[in-house]
């Protein structure tokens, strides 16, 4: 089993901070260190909330072998172009370091309160496959050609990537892990039991036939050293979401969070890692508690 850091800084976090992270996780040997693409959030007052293809190109010049993710960039956002350049850019910047996750956008009121458009369902799921055959098209040799209904091409783009992976991500029961099977490096969903996991990953593997595609997953730990610290953490969670420790345990545990002291997190790595989980990515709100970080994601980890 890997383990990545994954960095929600929409939240609050600035630059330094994700540096910050980011060199932790290679001095640790991490598999990579990723962030959202999100513009803002809904809390109040609004957090710093910094741009995931410009902190990524800084990162790509102050590490030096851990790779650099964004899970997932909407294409809602951003052109296909828009995206094709930024990640060739960052791939040239990092020598070859970027995880490319793509998505189709969900955070409704990011878009409403920023007036970038945000078309129903349907029309998103259409823009997303199109998007993966324009990127297919930039990426590849010569001059790349795609017409579709929302996108064309023709034109040589460069610079071409050396390494980029992509990282399809979401957690519907079919058309992802499929979408993911047939396209992707990296099938991505949220964390989730490992009869359901098992089930993603099956649908998945059929898509992908001889395709050699990882199977990850993303979502939070709530852990301790103790019982004792477990529960203190446990507590002061639930209170700061208006629930009570018990309410909050049962939330995380029927979600299928790594949860409680080392032997109990390590249990549900294994099953995890049984039902085909080969990386766990841990989520992280808090930038401002490296401390916490460091020691929950050494704790999942096995450390």
């Amino acid at each position: 089993m890997k383990f990545s850091l994954m960095t929600e800084p929409h939240l609050g976090g600035t630059y330094e901070q994700q540096l910050a992270a980011a060199k932790w996780c290679e001095d640790e040997g991490l598999a990579s260190f990723a962030r959202c693409d999100h513009f803002l959030s809904g809390g109040d007052p609004t957090p710093d909330a910094t741009d995931a293809f410009a902190v990524l190109a800084g990162l790509a010049r102050e590490t030096s072998d851990i790779r650099l993710c964004v899970l997932v960039s909407p294409i809602t956002f951003r052109h296909p172009a828009v995206i094709a350049k930024n990640a060739a850019t960052i791939d040239q910047m990092s020598g070859g370091r970027l995880d490319l996750g793509v998505g189709t956008g969900w955070m409704e009121l990011e878009h409403v309160q920023l007036g970038l458009p945000f078309p129903e369902w349907p029309e998103r799921w259409a823009r997303f496959e199109e998007s993966l055959d324009y990127l297919d098209a930039a990426f590849g040799e010569g001059t790349g050609k795609h017409e579709g209904k929302y996108y064309s091409l023709d034109a040589d783009v460069k610079p071409k990537p050396s390494g980029i992976r992509l990282v399809v991500g979401g957690s519907g029961p079919s058309r992802t892990p499929r979408i993911a099977g047939e396209r992707a490096d990296e099938y991505n969903f949220f964390i989730c039991p490992p009869d359901q996991a098992r089930q993603k990953i099956a649908a998945m593997r059929e898509a992908a036939g001889d395709r050699q595609v990882e199977a990850t997953v993303m979502g939070g730990a709530m852990v301790g050293r103790t019982e004792a610290e477990y529960q203190d953490r446990l507590a002061r969670s639930a209170e700061s979401r208006g629930l009570s420790p018990k309410e909050l345990e049962d939330r995380y545990v029927n979600n299928g969070f790594p949860m409680g002291t080392p032997d109990r997190v390590a249990e549900t790595v294994a099953g995890l890692e049984e039902a085909g989980v080969e990386r766990i990515y841990v989520q992280w709100l808090d930038l401002d508690d490296s401390d916490g970080m460091r020691e929950t994601v050494d704790i999942v980890r096995g450390g």
